[in-house]
Parts: structure tokens; sequence; C-alpha cells
């Protein structure tokens, strides 16, 4: 049994075989073909192996920037990271962790089931960061055992349906369509750039980022895989030097035996590269997951929407990608200085260093939100602004986990930190039977408004 129950986990924590998975079951509610079930359930697991291999590519080009633009401008603190900080919580929280995320996928298909809430959660790895951090909420709560197991599985379970509710409208602006969902954790500032945005108004003459226009004697900057190579070569280049001459033994350390100029060409267009295999990764996720959950929506869930990771926007706006992604790393160089000062003020808060992989996919992302409701200077405020609120959540939440024994490092995206924050301080305040009220009242709420306020709008309608 035990050995049954931890093929299911694993299953359940690859997130490219749940995904396929999930197509699969979309099929064969629909009666295709083995066939047609094969090829599409192959082609999804592919697509998102793809998209996943790019991301790979991404973070290993960018990771050095954000090690040199430390190095080259003298600058401490904390980089907030998912990865690392998750890793240092299994150490602690593992089987709770696993059972958290298992049973918290099944209460996202229960909400989507019965509250308006049409939103299944495909994100396997941000579900597992997010697991992980429950867990250690509901272990400062004083919970063990079965009760801390389903009273964090229904806190799972609910931001798992509830932040790409947030996120829908703006992504009907971005898709032109509602079949998609975004199912990433750092849509608290998604929406709040989408917000930003409609500040400055879009209408048939609103510049967007992609309505950019180059010189003729530039137009080759056109094609996104060349403009983003180049804008990063700018950046690489300027940081890289800066860090090969005040700081030459721990640059070269990072350089590993390359030329510091060689070594900016080859990781600017590496991370061109990556991009590249990202979008090929998300047209042919989309192309399959798409059709395949018509499955699902039609039998199980109806109008259910899959909420897939921050990159399936990306082809929508490819230039809003890379200025997001510059707008927010000055956003959290900005919101850095403040913070310095705070502690030089004697505030006691934590100097959260920008965090190239944050400010890239999250940044990105809040661009093209940004972009969708305010075009390029959409883009642009939104980004900034959420470079700036990262940061602070990130600060805010230091101190949560410190109450743990995680220093030097936190959680990075701003749905992290918020549920963080909120649920952390709450803890505090009740004990562990409340705190699981609190939650089951939470979780209970969409299911029981869907049949009452719910039904009776419907048939005032």
């Amino acid at each position: 049994m035990l050995r049954v129950l931890t093929f299911i986990q694993q299953i359940l924590s690859t997130p490219a075989i749940f995904v396929g998975l999930i197509a699969l079951l979309g099929l064969l509610l629909q009666k295709k073909d083995a066939q047609t079930c094969v090829k599409g359930t192959i082609k999804t697991i592919l697509g998102f192996i793809v998209l996943n291999a790019g991301a790979d590519v991404v973070q290993k080009a960018i990771i050095p920037f954000g090690d040199l633009f430390q190095l080259a401008f003298h600058v401490e603190g904390v980089v907030p990271n998912n990865e690392a900080i998750t890793s240092l919580a299994l150490s602690q929280f593992a089987v709770q962790t696993a059972s958290i995320f298992a049973l918290g996928m099944c209460f996202n298909i229960l909400l989507a089931r019965f509250s308006k809430l049409k939103y299944i959660f495909l994100t396997g790895h941000h579900a597992l960061y997010m697991s992980c951090l429950v867990a250690a909420l509901t272990q400062i709560a004083g919970l063990a055992g079965i009760q801390q197991i389903v009273t964090g599985a229904l806190l799972l379970g609910l931001v798992m349906a509830v932040f790409p509710a947030l996120m829908q409208p703006t992504m009907r602006e971005i898709t032109e369509d509602d079949s998609l969902a975004l199912g990433h954790f750092g849509s608290g500032c998604y929406w709040l750039s989408a917000k930003i945005g409609k500040l400055f108004g879009k209408n048939d003459d609103t510049t967007t980022t992609e309505d950019v226009n180059f010189p003729q004697g530039l137009s080759f900057l056109r094609e996104n895989t060349i403009s983003i190579a180049l804008a990063m070569f700018v950046c690489y280049i300027v940081v890289a030097g800066v860090a090969n001459f005040s700081s030459p033994a721990e640059a070269a350390e990072i350089f590993d035996g390359s030329n510091w100029v060689l070594y900016s060409i080859i990781n600017s267009i590496t991370f061109s590269a990556g991009i590249y295999v990202v979008l090929a990764g998300v047209r042919m996720l989309i192309n399959e997951i798409v059709p395949a959950f018509k499955g699902i929506s039609e039998k199980l869930v109806p109008n259910a929407k899959p909420a897939l990771d921050c990159p399936i926007v990306f082809p929508f706006a490819p230039n809003a990608v890379l200025i997001g992604f510059f707008c927010s790393f000055i956003g959290g160089i900005v919101a850095m200085g403040i913070l310095a000062l705070m502690g030089h003020a004697g505030l006691a808060v934590a100097i959260i260093l920008p965090g190239a992989v944050l400010h890239f996919f999250c940044g990105a992302t809040a661009g093209v939100c940004g972009n969708a409701t305010g075009g390029l200077k959409g883009c642009v405020a939104g980004a900034f602004v959420h470079g700036i609120i990262a940061t602070f959540l990130a600060a805010g939440l230091y101190p949560v986990l410190g109450a743990l024994g995680f220093a030097n490092t936190t959680f990075s995206d701003t749905d992290f930190t918020l549920v963080g924050i909120i649920f952390g301080n709450l803890v505090r305040f009740v004990n562990g039977n409340t705190f699981t009220v609190i939650v089951l009242v939470l979780f209970l709420i969409p299911i029981v408004w869907n049949y009452t306020v719910g039904r009776k709008t419907k048939a005032a309608e």
C-alpha cells in the first residue's frame, strides 16, 4: 500500500505527467479514439516538457546576471527564491507537504465543481511550493496529524481557485478569449498591474508594446529573438564589466574561465534562445490542453478552465515580456534602496535583493497584463510597481518564516507572500482549532454562495 501511495504521490508531483493525465482524462470523457488519446496525451506532456526546458535555459542564463549585479554594486541581503525556501522547508515538513499537495488538488476540483470558481490549477510546481508554505503555517498554528493535513489542503484548494478567478478578467483582455486561466501564484500583483494599466486607458489609438516602430535601418529588431538577445547583451556587458573590474577574483568564479565579454554574449543569446523554446512549448501545450479540457468541462466540472503557468501569456505580447522584466527589476532596485534607508533609520527590516528569476517571470507577466489594459505606458508602470510591491511583500513575509528558523531566503512571488503574511499573522491571534474553523468557513463560502445567492440571481435573470 505504501508503495502505491508513493507512486501516486510521484505522479502528482511530476507536473508534466500530471498535466498529461488531465489531458488524457479529458479526451477519454469525449470518447476519442485510442490514436487521438495517445497523440493528445504525448503532445501535452511534450509541450509541458519543452516549456520547462526553455524555462530552465532562461533561469541558467539569468541567475548569473543577478549574481553579477550583487557583485558589481556590492549589495548584500536576502534573495527571494521559491525553490530555495521550499528545499529548506521540505527537510522539516516533507510528509505534511506531500499530503497537503495531493488532498489540496482534490479540494480544488471539488470547489470548481460546486462553486462558481471554475478553475483547475495545473501548475504543479507552484502548487507544491504553496503546499510547503501552508504546511509551515499550519505548524505555526500548532496543528498536527490529520487536522493539519485537512486544514492545509482546504486552504490550498481555496487559493488554487481564488487567484485564477481574480485574474480571469485580465486574461480575457490578454487572450481575447475565455478558455484559458492563469495558474501562477503571482496573481495579486498581475491584477494590480492590470489595474494600473487601466489608469492610462486603452483605445484603438493606444500604442502597445507590440506597436513600437523601429527605424528602417533597425527593422531587424522586429524579430523578438534578435531584440531580446541585444537588449540582454547591453545589460550583461555593463554589469559583467563593472563586476570584472571591481571584483576580478569573485567575478572570475562566475565567468568560470570565460572572457567576460564572451560570457555576456553567450548568456544573452542563451537567454533569447530560452525564450524561443518557452514560446514554442506554450503554443504546443495550449493547442493540446484546451481541446482536451473540453471533456472535463462538459462531463466532470461544467465550464471548468485550465489554469496554466505564467509563460502562457508571453506569446500574446513578446515585447512586453522584455520591457516588463527590465521595469520590474528597476522597481526591485528602488524598493531595495527604500528598505536600506529604513534599516539605516532604525527599522528592523530585511534587505530584499532583486532576484532575476522573480523579476523576469513575474515582472514579464505583470508587463503583459499592464500592456493589455493600458498599452506601453501600462506595461512600464505596472511592471515597475510590481517590482516594488513584490520586494516589500517578500520583506514582510521574512519575519514569519524566520520564526521557523528559515534564514537568508524567503518566498518571492506575491501570492505566496500575501498568503504567508495574512495567515502567518492570523495564527498569532487564534488557536489551532479556531484557525481550522476559519479556513473551513472560507472554503465553504463560495459553495454556499453558489447554491443560495447565485441561484437566486440566475432565477431572476
